[in-house]
């Protein structure tokens, strides 16, 4: 036993007398004639050591050896720098930075879509950075508003102004991957009417990739990845900071507002911020109030972190609480006004009573409402194993949804299902060997996903293990940065026999197991199926000059059919669509091919990026149409669509000009194009129904967006960064749609115009203590109908009285936001 205990007292010394040979890097970050700089990325040359600045611009880069160190600063808007330090046992550095502003995003580091930490001018995937200075400045009703107004190539599918699903180049729903710090966003992703759980207002900035990136993610990432990075207050060591959040809208009455809180307490971190937001209906020139558009939403998130020589840990927790309200665009077919359901037996969607007019612009929702609740905790960790590290995430999240669509009873839900999720991700970064740096990993998740007290079932409960492994790789050559690698994916979906019988308590069905289900009708025959995928990219970055670079990626993405493509047979009713699923689809294959150049100038940033994308087995909604080319109804008052499988194209451009010239520093003139088309390669489709059927559905028509932004130059050192702006948002027609059965119809191009305003505030210290934001929305309340806006086709009457059909956008919309640090 002595020798035992001789032999841990001696392995403690050496550990103690190992970790008092380490030191550590720290100082403060600043920018030239301004404040401290947040989110500033601070990397060991070399190493796979980093981190990045609080929002007091300060860093730490603890347990490091004895020896010298060439440590890198880069931050979105700031010039690239480097700084030598030199670091004794037990000693301590301080590198303290002044950062000088620039237009330029080349030097900003990316996480989302590569292994480790990349700057964005190595990376030759196209990748955009969204900060949170520059979702203040738009009207954003929700996070992915936001991105859509500031990166060329996203759209969004929406239903009414708080349900927004992203698309990339033309593709969306389980093709686009949501991430939240890191963590794959899982909550229904299937339904039109299903939005982003995440808190608006607690956002840092979002990472956009634009093409796929399966090599990293697996399934889903086949059209691009957005990764959302939440916000950190300013951490003062042993003191309470954090920042207010006001914001009104007032076409919808919106009112939100969010506390964050932040205390650090020497090598750990500790944050929490609480989000509330009501709205009442939207209005515009041609439909009014629109009924049915209203929400609440409450969010609530807490973070701890300790940072230590040996890496870090992060433990985290987010809850989303939303009541949106379920449109269905039943009006009085003479004077257009709104309508509601009062029945459930003997409904007659064209002869419903009006909705009064105090019920259109009150903040109480309207029986008819889904109800979302998204839970979440994970955990991330990094641990340095000598010149190498390794990365761990595991997470679990609940997704509750309810859909409450029957008024006679209005407690009973006729959707509510429940999705439990566990999400793992581990990484190695190996040590570099001959300049490459190599990472392997692997990661997945398992679902479960169950129906409770529930009426309609358009999905079983089923189960889902998805696990992949993949090999990652870049190295610099002289001027050329090459990146690719490989990955293999395996997803196994099954589900027992799901059956549906009369429920007498209410008239309505149930689901019933066991003894129950003699002479129940079975709604979901039982299935298991494996799918498995290769995929891999590779891409190469020439750096002509500092300031020009080439870009050209190729990549192979995989995405296994999602559970409603496969499985549904039912009616969502927040959708009002039956939707009719295929067991026998393969999984989706692309490959894509991106060429870009980048010119950074000295008064003006210039990129255009062109991509070509090939999918295998590409599966799309369809209308149900009968042999005599009737809607065929299933459910009186729903659609019913019909999940197709083929082969598609999509190609396109994007283009960004961004002027601002050195010799006007109050001068900004940023503009962006994004065209994509999307061709449907069924032959033998086309064939039968000619043009109606050679495209794609829900392809964003040309977009052009255009903002004049002046910043004012005040004598007074109060003010912090004045401006007013002018913007430009306009869509070209889209007469390229998927017209068969009346899918899609053609829509008109239109025109917004915005203006707005803002300005931080200073005090006497020169610390700013106040941000407002002054927006303007559709200023001349311009009556439009986005080709991607699924209320378009809430239309029961073939003919109107004033020529329109559908539901229109929202209309003029004034928004003040202020933000208030403290």
């Amino acid at each position: 036993m002595s020798k035992h205990l001789h032999l841990i007292g001696c392995l403690l010394i050496l550990c103690v007398n190992a970790f008092a040979q380490t030191g550590i890097i720290k100082g403060r970050v600043m920018a030239v004639g301004d404040g401290p700089v947040s989110f500033v990325s601070v990397g060991v040359q070399g190493k796979p050591i980093g981190t990045r600045t609080g929002n007091d611009g300060r860093y730490q880069l603890p347990g490091l050896k004895p020896g010298s160190y060439t440590i890198t600063f880069s931050a979105l808007g700031y010039q690239k720098q480097q700084h030598n330090a030199e670091v004794k046992a037990g000693g301590s550095a301080t590198v303290d930075v002044e950062l000088l502003k620039s237009e330029s995003k080349l030097n900003d580091v990316v996480v989302t879509g590569v292994s480790r930490a990349t700057e964005v001018r190595k990376n030759p995937i196209p990748v955009v950075v969204m900060t949170k200075k520059d979702m203040d400045r738009h009207v954003n009703n929700n996070i992915i508003d936001a991105i859509v107004k500031g990166v060329p190539g996203v759209n969004a599918v929406t239903t009414g102004p708080n349900v927004s699903k992203p698309f990339i180049r033309g593709l969306g729903y389980n093709r686009v991957l949501t991430l939240y710090d890191g963590i794959r966003q899982e909550g229904q992703q299937w339904g039109d009417e299903h939005g982003i759980e995440i808190d608006q207002y607690g956002i840092a900035r979002a990472e956009v990739v634009k093409g796929p990136a399966s090599l990293i993610y697996g399934s889903d990432a086949l059209a691009g990845v957005i990764n959302m990075i939440p916000f950190l207050p300013a951490f003062e060591n042993n003191a309470l900071s954090g920042d207010y959040t006001a914001d009104h809208h007032t076409n919808n009455g919106l009112i939100g507002s969010s506390l964050g809180l932040a205390y650090k307490h020497d090598d750990w971190r500790f944050t929490a911020r609480g989000t509330g937001k009501l709205a009442h209906n939207y209005t515009n020139s041609v439909d009014g109030r629109v009924y049915g558009t209203a929400y609440r939403e409450l969010n609530l998130s807490a973070m701890a972190r300790v940072d230590k020589g040996w890496g870090y840990i992060q433990l985290a927790t987010t809850l989303f609480n939303n009541k949106q309200e379920i449109p269905d665009g039943s009006r009085d077919s003479l004077t257009r006004r709104f309508t509601r359901q009062v029945l459930d037996d003997g409904d007659d969607i064209k002869n419903r009573p009006i909705v009064p007019d105090n019920e259109l612009k009150t903040y109480r929702l309207n029986p008819l409402y889904q109800h979302i609740q998204h839970y979440r905790l994970y955990s991330t960790s990094q641990f340095k194993l000598g010149e190498g590290s390794l990365n761990v995430l595991l997470g679990g999240q609940q997704s509750v949804r309810r859909e409450y669509n029957h008024p006679t009873q209005p407690q009973q839900p006729g959707l509510y299902v429940v999705l439990n999720t566990l999400n793992y991700d581990v990484k190695y970064n190996l040590p570099d060997m001959a300049g490459i740096e190599t990472t392997i990993g692997v990661n997945g998740m398992y679902q479960t996903n169950r129906s409770k007290n529930a009426t309609d079932f358009p999905i079983p409960d089923h189960d889902l293990f998805d696990i992949g492994t993949f090999l990652f790789a870049k190295k610099t050559l002289g001027k050329v940065d090459i990146s690719g690698g490989i990955r293999f994916d395996n997803r196994h979906t099954s589900w027992k026999n799901f059956y549906v019988a009369d429920n007498p308590q209410n008239g309505f069905q149930k689901h019933v197991t066991g003894a129950d289900t003699a002479g129940a009708y079975l709604q979901f025959p039982s299935f298991a199926k494996t799918y498995t995928g290769i995929s891999g990219s590779l891409g190469v970055t020439y750096n002509v000059t500092e300031r020009l670079l080439l870009k050209a990626n190729i990549a192979r993405g995989y995405r296994a059919p999602n559970i409603t493509e496969i499985g549904s047979n039912g009616l969502d009713p927040g959708a009002h669509i039956v939707y009719l699923g295929n067991r026998g689809f393969r999984p989706e294959f692309n490959l894509q091919q991106d060429v870009g150049i980048v010119a950074y100038l000295k008064d003006a940033d210039l990129s255009a990026d062109l991509f070509n994308n090939n999918i295998q087995n590409y599966i799309y909604q369809a209308r149900l149409n009968d042999a005599d080319g009737n809607p065929v109804v299933i459910v009186p008052g729903n659609s019913t669509y019909q999940y197709q499988q083929s082969k598609a194209r999509l190609y396109g451009i994007e283009l960004t000009a961004n002027l601002h010239p050195q010799s006007a520093k109050w001068f900004n003139w940023n503009n962006s194009l994004a065209y994509v088309k999307g061709l449907n390669q069924n032959k033998e489709l086309i064939a039968r129904a000619g043009d109606a059927a050679r495209y794609l559905p829900f392809i964003p028509p040309l977009h052009v967006r255009s903002e004049l932004r002046i910043n004012l130059q005040p004598k007074s050192t109060s003010w912090a960064k004045p401006y007013v702006k002018l913007e430009a948002d306009a869509y070209a027609a889209q007469n390229n749609f998927y017209a068969l059965d009346n899918t899609e119809t053609a829509t008109p191009g239109y025109t917004l115009w915005n203006v707005g305003c803002g300005s931080g505030f200073k005090n006497k210290n020169g610390r700013t203590v106040l941000d407002l934001f002054l927006q303007v929305d559709n200023l001349f309340d311009k009556a439009y109908q986005s080709n991607l806006n699924r209320l378009k086709y809430f239309e029961y009457y073939s003919a109107s009285p004033n020529g329109r059909s559908g539901i229109h956008n929202i209309g003029r919309n004034i928004s003040l936001k202020a933000v208030v640090p403290f």
